[in-house]
């Protein structure tokens, strides 16, 4: 499936993954994006998000939509690249009088592996390499027409200075510091949307207060989205830009209602549509917005849409390697398998997310008893300790009322009516 989806073959398709709870649904899904890398979109959502009182449904839909599918775009630009040898700002007075000084430019030294060049910048560019935090030793690269700078890294000739640092260092770069480098830029189509869409305020009085108030989430429209597809494809076709489909994850899929499925029918036949997974844990139940019984809440003719997987419980021998995993990254320390064989029992009992769950509490309370390593016993005092889904639905009511009649025979025997009618009305004599 991962293959299919990094040769772009999977793109306007769906898939349904369905099982019980705690079988793993969303962590397949996560694992799939960790296959995929950070350069492939991914855009996890829940069903319930669509409902907004400022935005429609569809909206929130497309929205998620254009942010899973990504665009690369390459250029080929001017760029002045090297490590930077020496960076000064030259000051001046002020032109306007008073005692500060201003800057009337910037000397930058940047070196590569077959030389050296001065660069004398504007001082707006000096702001740039303030908001990039470069300095002396990084390596930098500055368009020549807009004047952006990128700081890529730190020289990897400074990666002796210090034992522990959290840089990434880069080699230095090879040929001249005047040369055409080909950029590439990932962006969505929901980024190019958002940066068309957004208002430019005017320079009177109102129009500074509305921009300084909490700025309202507004729909985007079909049109501008219609002018920014027709210049994707334009890019695409002249080979400036490759679309990249992404993931779209939507949790709960049960939640959406029949509008929804409807709109996704139509966006799933669309040119630019990602991959689109699907997680449930309803089996047989009404779609939302109908009386209609359909498998997993979904409409018979969109789950047609839909390639399956089923997702089954985990063996023992799974949760025993989750549970060990998960401790692991607790930092609570198991001392033999007895411990191990103990919440391998609970999360059969009950679930793995219990069993997980109970891992820090049990670690606490060995902690308290001077042990540094949890046992079998302190997971069988822990469990004792807390209730889990089914218990907490059938059993919380019994010792209620156990206690309740204890506490009413109890007043019975110390001659109180009230309590004795209350008694009596309940239970009987």
């Amino acid at each position: 499936m991962v293959e299919k989806i990094r040769l772009k073959k999977m793109s306007g398709r769906a898939l349904l993954f369905a099982g019980s709870m705690g079988s793993g649904k969303t962590a397949l899904a996560l694992a799939v994006a960790q296959e995929l890398g950070t350069k492939v979109p991914f855009c996890p959502m829940v069903g319930s998000e669509v409902y907004s009182s400022e935005v429609k449904k569809t909206e929130v839909l497309m929205e998620n939509f254009r942010r899973a599918i990504g665009l690369r775009i390459k250029e080929n630009k001017e760029v002045y690249e090297g490590e930077v040898m020496e960076l000064n700002p030259e000051e001046t007075e002020n032109p306007l009088g008073g005692y500060g000084k201003t800057i009337s430019k910037v000397v930058v030294v940047l070196k590569t592996v077959k030389g050296t060049k001065q660069l004398r910048l504007d001082p707006s560019i000096y702001e740039s390499l303030q908001k990039e935090r470069v300095r002396v030793g990084d390596v930098i690269y500055i368009e020549a027409n807009s004047g952006a700078v990128k700081r890529v890294g730190r020289s990897d000739s400074f990666a002796t200075e210090f034992d522990l640092e959290a840089e990434e260092y880069v080699p230095l770069p090879k040929g001249e510091v005047h040369k055409k480098k080909e950029v590439v830029q990932d962006v969505t189509l929901h980024d190019l949307d958002a940066a068309n869409a957004r208002p430019q305020g005017g320079q009177d009085i109102m129009s500074m207060l509305n921009q300084m108030g909490k700025p309202r989430k507004t729909e985007i429209t079909q049109k501008l989205r219609s002018e920014i597809n027709k210049i994707v494809s334009g890019y695409i076709e002249d080979g400036v830009a490759e679309l990249v489909p992404g993931v779209l994850f939507i949790d709960e899929v049960h939640m959406l209602d029949i509008e929804c499925f409807a709109y996704l029918n139509r966006a799933l036949e669309s040119n630019l549509a990602p991959i689109v997974i699907f997680a449930t844990n309803r089996g047989m139940t009404e779609v939302r917005g109908t009386d209609t019984l359909a498998p997993h809440g979904i409409p018979t003719d969109f789950l047609d849409r839909c390639m399956i997987v089923r997702t089954v419980p985990y063996s023992m021998e799974e949760m025993a390697l989750i549970i060990q995993i998960r401790a692991k990254l607790e930092g609570v320390a198991l001392k033999d398998d007895n411990a191990v064989a103990a919440l391998v029992d609970v999360a059969a009992r009950t679930s793995l997310r219990y069993a997980t769950q109970l891992l820090t509490p049990t670690y606490i309370l060995s902690s308290v008893k001077g042990q540094e390593q949890v046992t079998a016993d302190d997971v069988k005092e822990s469990d004792s300790l807390f209730y889990d889904a089914s218990l907490g639905t059938t059993a919380f009511g019994e010792p209620i009322q156990v206690h309740f009649v204890a506490w009413a025979q109890l007043s019975c025997a110390a001659n109180s009516p009230r309590i004795h009618f209350v008694y009596v009305l309940l239970y009987g004599e």
